[in-house]
C-alpha cells in the first residue's frame, strides 16, 4: 500500500474538521520538519488559547448583538485581519484530537498546522504554501519528510480528498453561508476566556440553507438546525466557537488575529514520493 493510499482517511478527517469549524492554525514550522527554501507567505500568528475560566454576568439592556447585527459585526471586525492562530479540539467515538497552528487569509492563504490524536493516526503535520499541500504524518512519512500534493493535479489520487481543506482556510467565507442559513442569535452572557472578556452568543443555523449557499447538499443524518456558542471579545473578533453535529463534538479557540508571521514551504530534499 502506497503513502498516499494510507493517508487518504487521515486527509479526510482534516478536511471534515476545517469545513466543520472553518479555521486551522500552527506555529511556525519547526527547523526538522522544514527549514528555509521554497515558497514563503507572510501575515499573523496563533497561540494555543487555554480553557478558561467562565463567570457569566447579565447582559446590559440594548449592548449586545441581534441576529441583524451579528454577522454585520462579525465580518466588520474580520476585515483586513489577514491571520490568526488556533486551537481546536475534536471529540468523537470517545477519542479527542487536537490541531494546532497558524494560518494566513491572503491570496492565496497559507497554512501550517500540528495534528495530534487517533484522528490523525497519532501525529502529523499540514501545510499550504501557494496552493500547495505538505503532509507529513508519523508512521506513514518518515520523520521531518512530506508528501507533496497539488489539489489541481488530475492524475493525483489525493489531489481531490485534498481540494475541500483549501476550500476552508478562509473563516469569512464559512459564516458567509451563515447569511443564508442564520435563523436566531441570543446573548447567553459574558465569559472571560484566555484572559480576555467575551460575550457568548447561541446562534442557531438552517443547515440545508446553509449548505445550498455553499453548493453542498444536505447529506443523510445533518440535523435540521445547530445551535453554535460563539464567543466574541469587544472588537467583534472571534475567540471561541463550539458545537455538536452528527456525534463530533468541536471547540475551537482563536486569538493574535493579524499579527505578524512566516509559514514558509519544506525544502525540496524534505519531499519524499507516495
Amino acid at each position: 500500500m502506497t503513502v498516499r493510499s494510507r493517508t487518504v482517511t487521515t486527509v479526510a478527517a482534516l478536511t471534515l474538521t476545517l469545513a466543520l469549524a472553518a479555521c486551522g492554525a500552527d506555529e511556525k514550522p519547526q527547523a526538522s520538519e522544514s527549514s528555509t527554501t521554497p515558497s514563503t507567505t507572510t501575515a499573523a500568528p496563533t497561540t494555543p488559547a487555554t480553557t478558561p475560566s467562565a463567570t457569566t454576568s447579565a447582559p446590559a439592556k440594548g449592548a449586545h448583538l441581534t441576529s441583524a447585527t451579528f454577522l454585520p459585526a462579525m465580518k466588520s471586525a474580520m476585515a483586513g485581519k489577514k491571520s490568526l492562530r488556533s486551537t481546536m479540539k475534536m471529540t468523537a467515538n470517545g477519542q479527542t484530537s487536537t490541531m494546532t497552528g497558524v494560518q494566513t487569509m491572503g491570496n492565496p492563504p497559507a497554512l501550517s498546522v500540528l495534528m495530534e490524536g487517533p484522528a490523525f493516526g497519532g501525529r502529523g503535520r499540514i501545510m499550504v504554501v501557494d496552493g500547495i499541500i505538505y503532509l507529513s504524518m508519523k508512521g506513514q512519512t518518515p520523520a521531518g519528510k512530506y508528501l507533496k500534493v497539488d489539489p489541481k493535479d488530475s492524475k493525483d489520487p489525493m489531489a481531490r480528498q485534498m481540494s475541500g481543506l483549501l476550500q476552508n482556510l478562509d473563516p469569512t467565507k464559512t459564516f458567509d453561508a451563515f447569511d443564508s442559513g442564520l435563523s436566531n442569535v441570543k446573548f447567553a452572557g459574558t465569559e472571560t476566556i484566555d484572559g480576555t472578556k467575551a460575550d457568548r452568543y447561541k446562534v442557531t443555523v438552517d443547515m440545508a440553507k446553509a449548505l445550498r449557499a455553499q453548493g453542498q447538499p444536505m447529506a443523510a443524518g445533518i440535523p435540521k438546525t445547530v445551535t453554535y456558542d460563539i464567543w466574541m471579545d469587544k472588537a467583534n473578533l472571534i475567540r471561541r466557537v463550539s458545537f455538536a453535529l452528527m456525534g463530533t463534538r468541536m471547540e475551537m479557540n482563536t486569538k493574535d488575529w493579524g499579527k505578524p508571521v512566516t509559514i514558509e514551504a519544506p525544502p525540496a530534499s524534505a519531499i519524499v514520493k507516495g
